[in-house]
């Protein structure tokens, strides 16, 4: 049994190396899957699911900072050096974000999607693969700036402990303020983002008072069940990182964990067609790639 076992997880392995369509040699690939796998069942975290392409890009990346020459060393240090693993994390998980990115996507959320939450008396978001906390303070301060955030719970989440640390302490360069600025303007914002945050001499503190309504906790799309109900679930340039079956079975989280009337909001690459959960969502802001959960379900 566990010989037949064996051969069955190196069929399905070597049947994975298709997946890489030429990018890296076969030797590599195979190594790869390997070192996938070995995460996996070393320290439950699953990239299986994740698209090739780009994870053998962020590996590459992590193999030559770790100083190997081959993806089987990497998968060496990997399991007999528990301490390389947050970093390892860091390379595997996307973290690259800014504040109020794309602003006509918060624009959309200001003038087309505010107005439904405000009839709640009391509302969940949910940030999923939250990073370094970008997107969780754009959202909160346009809550605070249209009124809502005293009525509104905030879960930011995330599969990089390190990166969930940073979201919590909200200090970022001073060199990116301007960009962020510039975002928070366009996206239809009220205020000034200075009023957000204190600058010192290298970085800028947001206010803790920014934090007072948010959770912060470790979620993985991959594996864990459903977080926590909502009425807004925003989780932007994860999935592009996903195969398509991971991809159904994020959204499908996605779904069960949106109220009746609740709104998804996707990266701009991003779509509920092709996950088979095509008929649970409706276009709500075709463009900026809102979705709406049907009422009629």
């Amino acid at each position: 049994m566990v010989g037949d076992n064996m051969k069955a997880n190196v069929a399905v392995t070597a049947s994975r190396t298709a997946l890489y369509q030429g990018h890296v040699g076969k030797t590599d690939a195979l190594e790869i899957e390997l070192l996938l796998e070995s995460l996996y069942r070393a320290y439950e975290y699953d990239f299986r699911g994740y698209a090739r392409p780009s994870l053998t890009r962020r590996l590459a990346l992590a193999r030559e900072h770790f100083g190997c020459r081959s993806y089987s060393q990497l998968q060496d240090v990997l399991l007999h050096e528990p301490a390389a693993l947050p970093k390892l994390l860091g390379f595997l998980t996307v973290q690259v974000s800014e504040m109020f990115r794309d602003p006509g996507y918060f624009r959309a959320l200001r003038q087309e999607v505010v107005p439904h939450l405000k009839t709640y008396p009391s509302l969940k978001v949910w940030v999923a693969g939250c990073g370094a906390g970008e997107e969780l303070y754009s959202l909160v301060i346009l809550f605070r700036e249209e009124g809502l955030e005293n009525r509104t719970l905030f879960y930011a989440t995330d599969i990089d402990r390190d990166a969930l640390k940073e979201a919590e302490a909200g200090i970022y360069s001073l060199d990116r303020m301007a960009s962020f600025t510039t975002n928070h303007r366009r996206s239809g914002a009220k205020e000034s983002l200075s009023e957000y945050y204190h600058a010192g001499s290298r970085a800028a503190v947001f206010d803790k008072a920014l934090r007072k309504r948010t959770v912060f906790a470790e979620h993985n799309l991959v594996s864990d069940a459903v977080f926590a109900e909502a009425h807004l679930i925003s989780c932007r340039n994860v999935l592009i990182y996903f195969d398509r079956p991971l991809q159904r079975r994020a959204i499908g989280l996605f779904r069960e964990a949106l109220v009746w009337k609740g709104f998804l909001g996707l990266g701009d690459k991003e779509t509920v067609h092709f996950t088979g959960h095509d008929e649970t969502f409706e276009s709500f802001v075709r463009k900026e790639r809102i979705y709406r959960k049907r009422g009629d379900l």
